[in-house]
C-alpha cells in the first residue's frame, strides 16, 4: 500500500506542482492518475520512487516512510516504465532489459536469461534480444520498457504515460498486454495519462486530477461515470457533449433510474438516462452487464 499525507511540492521557480494531496493507493490494484498537463501527475508519480522529493508531506509504502529510504536503493526495488521507453541506445535489448538486476549484483547469465523470460512475458520474439532500441519499432520499444520495469520482480511498477507515443493500434495492443500482466502478476500498478478512456480502461481506481493535483474525483470507472461529482468532472469524462452517450439493444425494457454500461470486455462505457424511467437487465454488477457500446451513434436512447 502507498500512502501520500498532505504531500506538496513547491519548485525552485515558485511553480507550486502539488498542493496538500492525499490518497491511499491499494496493494495489488492499478490506480490511475488523470489529467490535463500541467496538473501535477508525473510529480505525484516521481515521489514515489524519489525521483521528486516532497517539500511537505509524508509518503509511505507498506507503513515505511520513503524520505528515510536511500533513493538509489528503493528505485532499483520499483519498476518504472516511460513515456518513449527510455532504453539506453547504446545497449542491446537484453542489455537494457538486464540492466537493474545487473546492478543489484545478479550473475550476468542468470540476467540474461531472466531477460529472455521477460520478452516472453511482454509479448516479444527472443530473436530481437541482439537488436539495438533504433532497430524495434515503438511498439516494441515499449514493450521492452515494460520488460525493463519488471525485470526485478517489483511489488510497486510505476507508467508514466507509457503509450502515449505509439499509434492508437499499438497503443490498443499494449492496453491490452497492461491488463494480461496484471492479471497474471498481479502488483501495484501506479498509472499516469491524459487519456480519460485509458484511464477507465485500466483502472480499478480512477483518481481525476485538476491543477496543482487537487484530486476532483475518485473512484473505480464505474462510480465516476454514473455519478460525476461536479460540471468540472462531467465535461473531463465527456458526460456534457453527449460522448459517452449509448444506444440500446431492442431486447432491453424501460422500468427506471440511469443504467451504467459497460462494453463486451466489462469495462465502463457510459451511462444511458431515460426521459421516462430506467432502462433495466436485470439487477447484475455492472461488472458482468455485457451491452455494446455504441458510441458512434448519434440517437438518444
Amino acid at each position: 500500500m502507498i500512502e501520500f499525507r498532505s504531500v506538496s511540492k513547491q519548485f525552485p521557480d515558485g511553480t507550486r506542482a502539488v498542493d496538500d494531496f492525499s490518497i491511499t493507493i491499494p496493494s495489488r490494484k492499478t490506480t490511475v492518475f488523470v489529467g490535463s498537463s500541467g496538473c501535477g501527475k508525473t510529480t505525484l508519480l516521481r515521489m514515489i520512487n524519489r525521483m521528486v522529493d516532497p517539500s511537505s508531506g509524508s509518503i509511505e509504502i507498506d507503513g515505511e516512510n520513503i524520505s528515510a529510504v536511500e533513493p538509489v536503493h528503493l528505485r532499483r526495488g520499483i519498476g518504472y516504465v516511460m513515456q518513449n521507453s527510455g532504453l539506453l541506445p547504446h545497449r542491446k535489448v537484453i542489455d537494457n532489459v538486464a540492466t537493474v538486476p545487473l546492478l543489484n549484483g545478479v550473475p550476468r547469465k542468470q540476467a540474461h536469461a531472466d531477460a529472455l523470460d521477460l520478452l516472453d512475458r511482454v509479448g516479444l520474439d527472443r530473436s530481437l534480444a541482439n537488436r539495438y532500441p533504433s532497430q524495434l519499432s515503438g511498439g516494441q520499444q515499449q514493450r521492452v520498457g515494460v520488460a525493463r520495469g519488471l525485470a526485478v520482480n517489483p511489488n510497486i511498477l510505476l507508467m508514466d504515460e507509457p503509450f502515449g507515443a505509439v499509434d492508437p493500434i499499438v497503443r490498443s495492443d499494449l492496453q491490452q498486454e497492461t491488463i494480461r500482466l496484471q492479471r497474471d502478476l498481479d502488483k501495484t500498478v501506479v498509472f499516469v495519462t491524459h487519456d480519460i478512456d485509458e484511464a477507465f480502461l485500466l483502472g480499478d481506481q480512477v483518481v481525476i486530477l485538476q491543477k496543482g493535483a487537487k484530486i476532483a474525483q475518485q473512484g473505480t470507472p464505474e462510480e465516476i461515470l454514473a455519478n460525476p461529482v461536479n460540471d468540472f468532472v462531467a465535461s473531463f469524462i465527456g458526460a456534457d457533449r453527449g460522448k459517452r452517450r449509448l444506444t440500446v439493444d431492442a431486447n432491453i425494457a424501460a422500468s427506471g433510474d440511469d443504467l451504467l454500461l459497460v462494453d463486451a470486455g466489462g469495462y465502463a462505457a457510459g451511462v444511458i438516462s431515460a426521459p421516462g424511467g430506467r432502462l433495466a437487465v436485470g439487477n447484475p454488477s455492472p461488472k458482468s452487464r455485457s451491452i455494446s457500446n455504441k458510441t458512434d451513434q448519434a440517437g438518444d436512447a
